[in-house]
């Protein structure tokens, strides 16, 4: 008797692959929600925080750097000359610039400050970087928002090590350290408000979108995929069974008589 058809090998290695394919898919979709959730639980803290009153950076440092992301927070002091950097390769409602960066003096501590965003213009970096100084060398009063320092991930461009940097590809706060005097606040200020008022070309970055994000839809794609492979298989199993079938009774039709 013929072995039936899923049990040769070539039929085997198909079962096995399915398998781990829909194993893996399934994990893949449970992944994707617990992304979700851990989206939806940044969002719930980042809400929180911007919500709160605000306060002064002693008392948002006070709980801990982590504590202390986007807490919403006043100061006042100086703009540190020559501390001023571009972040490069930006965008702000499809319009392409780079970031603006300068520290400022907070009671004899440094606190980098993301001032805005400056649109692409012609002369150069040096004619960009004198265009982007701050308006005023007195006291300002600025209100902004806490973030942590910026890391580079498992790709993208880097930053040289040393020397001094014009231009950046992130705020990495512990690199600024690196070309300035002053200790730095382990965080950065995302500017909101500023007396006297910022220069008007340099616009104010939005905070990040407080939404799920894709991961719910592509929880749905995984599944989707698993599913197909899970039942596919079967079906496709089915399909071949009944061609094997008509097959084999076909070849044992006796000839008709001569």
């Amino acid at each position: 008797m013929t072995p039936r058809f899923w049990l040769r090998p070539k039929w085997l290695v198909g079962h096995v692959l399915c398998a781990a394919l829909v194993v893996l898919f399934v994990n893949l979709g449970f992944w994707q929600l617990r992304r979700l959730d851990e989206r939806k639980d940044h969002n719930r803290f980042v809400r929180s925080h911007v919500e709160a009153p605000v306060t002064s950076l002693d008392d948002a440092l006070s709980a801990g750097t982590d504590d202390a992301a986007y807490r919403r927070v006043r100061v006042r002091g100086t703009w540190v000359d020559g501390t001023t950097v571009l972040v490069r390769s930006r965008s702000l409602d499809g319009q392409s610039g780079d970031n603006v960066v300068t520290t400022l003096d907070v009671d004899g501590r440094g606190l980098v400050v993301l001032r805005g965003f400056a649109p692409t213009g012609g002369g150069g970096l040096a004619a960009k970087l004198e265009a982007v100084q701050p308006a005023t060398t007195g006291a300002v009063t600025l209100t902004g928002v806490l973030r942590t320092s910026e890391v580079r991930g498992s790709i993208g461009p880097r930053d040289p090590e040393g020397g001094h940097l014009d231009v950046v590809n992130r705020i990495d706060v512990p690199r600024l350290q690196q070309q300035q005097d002053l200790e730095l606040a382990p965080l950065y200020l995302q500017l909101t408000g500023s007396d006297p008022a910022e220069k008007a070309f340099i616009r104010e970055v939005p905070l990040p979108p407080l939404d799920n994000g894709p991961h719910l839809s592509y929880a749905v794609q995984w599944f989707i995929f698993a599913t197909v492979g899970a039942v596919g298989w079967p079906l496709l199993l089915r399909k071949t069974a009944r061609s094997e079938r008509l097959t084999q009774g076909s070849s044992s039709d006796p000839e008709p008589a001569t």
